[in-house]
C-alpha cells in the first residue's frame, strides 16, 4: 500500500490550485479507472483531491442550441437524458456500449475522457512500457497486439484509447471546457484534446499541469441518423476491436469517427467525402501499420462501415 493524503475540494478553483501545488496529486470522482491503477501501483498519487461536491453534475442547454455537460455527470445519467437521446443519439448509444451498468453509474464525463489505455502491457508491471515508465521501451511492438492501434502510432507506443463516449463526442465535434491553476479558462476542441503518442506517450491529453475539466459542450444538433456500432470479442464488458460513431444524412452524406484504431478517437474529415465504404476506409487508414495479429482490422472496418450505412439508409 502506497500512502497518500486526501482532501475534499471546496470549489473548482481550489481543486485546480491544489492539483498544481501538490506534486503527485490527482483528482478523484468516480474512481472507476484510477482506483484500479492504484491497486496495481501503476498510478501512485501522493495526494487525492475529491471533486464530487463541486456541483459539476448538471446538463444544461446552451444559448446556441447545444448542451453543456458537467464534468461530474455520470455516464448513466448522460445516456438516459431525454435531450441526449433525442438529439445526440450516437452519444447515448456509445455510452451504453461501454463497461457495465454498475460502472456507468459511477463513471463521470471527465473521467471517461481521461481514462487510460487498456493495453495489456501497460497493465503488466513486469513488462517495459513507455507510457508507464518513459524510456523503458514498448513491449506491445512485436508482441500480441490484436486490440492495439494501427494508425497514429509511433516507435514508442501503439496503445489505443479505450473510451466509447469519446468516439461519440468526436463525431459530434464537442469541445472540452477547462480551468487552469491560475483560475483562467479555455476551450479545447475534442479533436485536439487527446494526443498521439509520438516520442512522449506518457502525455495523453492537451491538459496543462494543474488544469482540470469543468464541462463538455455539444454544438447544436445536426439531425440525421445516429448509429454507434462496436465490434468486440465478447457481447458485453469488452473494449472495441473497432467501433464506429456515424451520423448519416438522408442524402447519404456521413460523418464518421472510429475507435479501436488509434491512441485517440480517429476521424479523418477528408475521408467523409468519399463515395464508397472501401474508399472511406482507405482514406481513413492512410499510413496504417499492421501486424500479423491486427491485420484483420481494415477488412473488419470496411464490412462494419458497410453494415452501418445499410442500416442508416434502410
Amino acid at each position: 500500500m502506497k500512502p497518500f493524503t486526501y482532501e475534499r475540494a471546496a470549489s473548482p478553483a481550489a481543486a485546480a490550485a491544489a492539483l498544481a501545488s501538490r506534486p503527485g496529486a490527482r483528482l478523484i470522482a468516480g474512481g472507476t479507472n484510477l482506483l484500479d491503477l492504484m491497486k496495481l501501483q501503476i498510478e501512485t498519487p501522493t495526494h487525492l483531491i475529491d471533486i464530487n461536491r463541486l456541483g459539476l453534475d448538471r446538463i444544461e442547454d446552451t444559448p446556441t442550441g447545444g448542451l453543456k455537460i458537467g464534468a461530474l455527470v455520470r455516464n448513466t445519467d448522460l445516456a438516459s437524458d431525454a435531450r441526449v437521446r433525442k438529439s445526440y443519439g450516437v452519444l447515448s448509444r456509445a455510452l451504453l456500449a461501454g463497461a457495465s451498468g454498475q460502472l456507468r453509474n459511477k463513471a463521470t464525463t471527465a473521467g471517461n475522457l481521461l481514462q487510460r489505455t487498456r493495453c495489456p502491457y501497460f497493465y503488466d508491471t513486469t513488462k517495459p512500457c513507455n507510457k508507464r515508465q518513459p524510456g523503458t521501451g514498448c513491449s506491445a511492438i512485436g508482441g500480441f497486439d490484436r486490440n492495439l492501434a494501427i494508425v497514429g502510432t509511433s516507435d514508442q507506443c501503439i496503445a489505443t484509447h479505450p473510451s466509447d463516449m469519446a468516439v461519440g463526442m468526436r463525431v459530434l465535434d464537442a469541445t472540452v471546457d477547462t480551468m487552469r491553476a491560475d483560475g483562467t479558462s479555455r476551450t479545447i476542441p475534442i479533436a485536439d484534446f487527446h494526443r498521439l503518442p509520438g516520442a512522449t506517450p506518457q502525455i495523453e491529453t492537451a491538459l496543462a499541469p494543474g488544469e482540470m475539466i469543468l464541462s463538455v459542450t455539444l454544438p447544436a444538433p445536426v439531425g440525421g441518423r445516429h448509429i454507434y456500432r462496436k465490434v468486440r470479442d465478447r457481447a458485453s464488458y469488452a473494449f472495441a476491436l473497432i467501433s464506429i460513431a456515424a451520423i448519416v444524412q438522408p442524402d447519404g452524406r456521413g460523418k464518421f469517427a472510429f475507435g479501436g484504431l488509434a491512441h485517440k478517437p480517429w476521424r479523418v474529415e477528408a475521408a467523409e467525402k468519399e463515395s464508397t465504404p472501401q474508399a472511406v476506409v482507405d482514406a481513413t487508414l492512410t499510413g496504417a501499420r499492421l501486424s500479423e495479429h491486427n491485420g484483420f482490422k481494415p477488412l473488419l472496418l470496411q464490412r462494419t462501415l458497410t453494415s452501418v450505412l445499410q442500416e442508416a439508409r434502410a
